[in-house]
């Protein structure tokens, strides 16, 4: 039995035995990634679909991903490759890819406007290290490298990364902790410490899913805007309302079919909300 040290969970992992996220194994004593460099998606993507509107836009970018998340969201747009049964199905047909491998394909793609390389799709941070050994060649090559990520990490997870990530988007999917935790699986707290050690390392825009009966409340919006525009870097500076807040529209899918997708009048009010405390704001799926 070993102790995974990737999140909040904590897993306790008997040997030959999976965490919560399906993709970090117990082997030899040791825990370490069965997703390391198996890939189930790949395509060259605007970056503006991450979302990230204000790091290089018009930019293409070369977007991986594996298998595995450790929350549970009932939504999940990515069940097929996340945390449904037939992701864990297709883990081990996926296919290998070393980090070497991954690079030179970012490189190759230079030609068609590549600026590097964005983890996304699943979440990358329980296969941290597939992550820090590929950026670090992205690096090399001076590509840049992105990450799409729920935040539900621990510090030390991000300071190892920290050296070779250029932007990040990542979801601050509600502001309270009883959704995280009984809707999500998940930790607000975690996820909020994770951000406000982000924003000091590199570029970072935040993206909420509004959920109808869950996280549309505009009291909510206010209160989570007015945590993110509090937001410091290394100096004390105060530097959160130049943040980005990306405030997409939910559509049913998966397991959450019970209500109907937000409705896009209620998401443009919530936008008008959160541009009381940020500056940039914008609405997505609308």
């Amino acid at each position: 039995m070993s102790t995974c040290e990737v999140c909040f969970r904590h897993c306790d992992i008997p040997e030959g035995g999976k965490g919560f996220c399906g993709a970090r194994i117990c082997e030899n004593g040791a825990i370490r990634p069965a997703n390391y460099g198996r890939i189930t998606s790949l395509a060259l993507d605007p970056i503006e679909k991450k979302p990230l509107r204000r790091f290089f836009p018009g930019s293409m970018i070369l977007s991986v991903g594996s298998y595995g998340c450790n929350l549970r969201c009932p939504f999940c747009q990515n069940h097929e490759i996340s945390w449904s049964a037939e992701a864990f199905a297709y883990a081990n047909k996926a296919e290998v890819v070393t980090p070497e491998e991954l690079a030179d394909a970012a490189i190759r793609l230079k030609r068609r406007g590549n600026m590097g390389l964005a983890f996304t799709y699943n979440e990358p941070l329980i296969g941290w290290e597939f992550v820090r050994d590929t950026s670090r060649m992205i690096r090399a090559a001076g590509l840049k490298t992105v990450l799409v990520t729920n935040g539900t990490a621990e510090l030390t997870v991000l300071e190892a990364l920290a050296p070779y990530i250029d932007a990040m988007n990542i979801d601050l999917k509600g502001f309270t902790e009883h959704y995280y935790s009984e809707v999500l699986c998940g930790s607000l707290n975690m996820v909020k410490v994770f951000i406000a050690r982000a924003v000091q390392i590199c570029h970072v825009e935040l993206t909420a899913l509004i959920v109808p009966g869950e996280n549309d409340s505009e009291e909510e919006m206010r209160a989570m805007t007015a945590w993110i525009s509090s937001l410091k870097d290394t100096g004390g500076n105060v530097i959160g309302h130049e943040i980005p807040l990306h405030i997409s529209r939910f559509f049913p899918r998966f397991h959450m079919t019970d209500r109907p997708a937000t409705d896009v009048k209620a998401i443009y009010h919530l936008a008008e909300i959160a541009q009381e405390n940020l500056r940039y704001v914008y609405t997505g799926n609308c």
